[in-house]
């Protein structure tokens, strides 16, 4: 038997069902955004079975972006879990019939104490449907897999999830700065590290005055140990970097280099990038003009350096 067809029946069945749900999305998407983004206390869902999965991701994806919410169990919900809800919170309920008995304690519950429902549900004459304050509408559809496994119907769920959590991060103007906050580890957390986290600062960055000799700034570089220094001029702004490149190239032009200035050795007008730079951007830079270090900057003023960063300490923070 050739499974590929399964498989494409599936997907095809799955991708008719998202084109029904693009065209179903009205003024009611609206509501709910607003409505979840004024919350001031927490976002609740709840769902029964294979909808209840969806309910915990859709919560996951909520809390991630900055929406503090969570899952509750349908079951332990007509078990003292309704406690759970405040009058303050939004409580969304996913449910392809509208009618699951786990969820009818909870929606009494929600509608006898005021709590803002919003409902995702496929059916208009059911419960669901009718005690929602918000109804998100999801068009029926051909479930694949003897047309009675969750499938299509779980995906149009999931999606019309993801929808309301990126309606949010843009309602709330969430940044990518904002969204590093919630993911400080794993690869997410390195891909959201900025040139801020990983830069050096203060007394570590190796300055050197222009006017110095070339002697002395031999002996600085070789006792910070980066192969790099930052060179400012009498008004304190930076004016120009020196490398161990530049050092190399340097001698082999002029045989008395330490008696040489740093300003005539310097390479003038160094890269500088602002510290909320992503590492990844500037590793980039660092590859398109293949040098080693940048100098970083606040608020657009390239002229005063806070920090240096190097591609090793970018490297070495699983960054590529």
């Amino acid at each position: 038997m050739n499974y590929k067809d399964i498989a494409k029946n599936v997907i095809e069945l799955e991708i008719k069902a998202l084109k029904n749900l693009k065209k179903s999305i009205n003024n009611s998407f609206n509501h709910a955004v607003d409505v979840i983004t004024k919350c001031q206390s927490k976002v609740i869902l709840c769902g029964v079975g294979k909808s209840g999965l969806i309910a915990a991701k859709i919560s996951a994806t909520l809390s991630s972006v900055g929406t503090p919410s969570f899952c509750l169990s349908a079951n332990d919900c007509s078990h003292g879990d309704l406690g759970s809800i405040t009058k303050k919170d939004v409580l969304i309920l996913i449910s392809y019939s509208g009618n699951s008995e786990e969820l009818k304690n909870i929606i009494k519950y929600a509608n006898r104490n005021k709590i803002v429902l919003i409902g995702i549900v496929s059916k208009k004459n059911s419960l669901l449907f009718k005690a929602s304050d918000i109804k998100l509408y999801i068009p029926e559809v051909q479930e694949a897999g003897l047309g009675i496994v969750p499938t299509s119907s779980t995906i149009n769920q999931l999606s019309i999830g993801d929808a309301l959590a990126v309606a949010t991060i843009n309602k709330k103007k969430v940044s990518k700065k904002d969204f590093k906050k919630f993911h400080p580890s794993g690869s997410l957390g390195a891909k959201l590290k900025t040139v801020e986290d990983l830069m050096l600062t203060k007394n570590k960055i190796p300055f050197i005055k222009e006017n110095v000799n070339m002697k002395e700034a031999l002996r600085v570089i070789t006792q910070k140990n980066l192969g790099t220094l930052i060179v400012k001029n009498n008004k304190g702004n930076t004016s120009g970097i020196i490398t161990d490149g530049t050092i190399r190239r340097a001698s082999e032009k002029n045989k008395n280099l330490q008696k040489l200035t740093v300003k005539r050795i310097m390479t003038k007008n160094p890269i500088s990038v602002d510290q909320d730079i992503l590492c990844e951007k500037a590793l980039e830079i660092m590859n398109t003009n293949k040098i080693t270090s940048l100098c970083v900057h606040k608020k657009n003023n390239k002229l005063k350096t806070i920090g240096i960063v190097h591609v090793h300490t970018i490297l070495d923070a699983k960054i590529q």
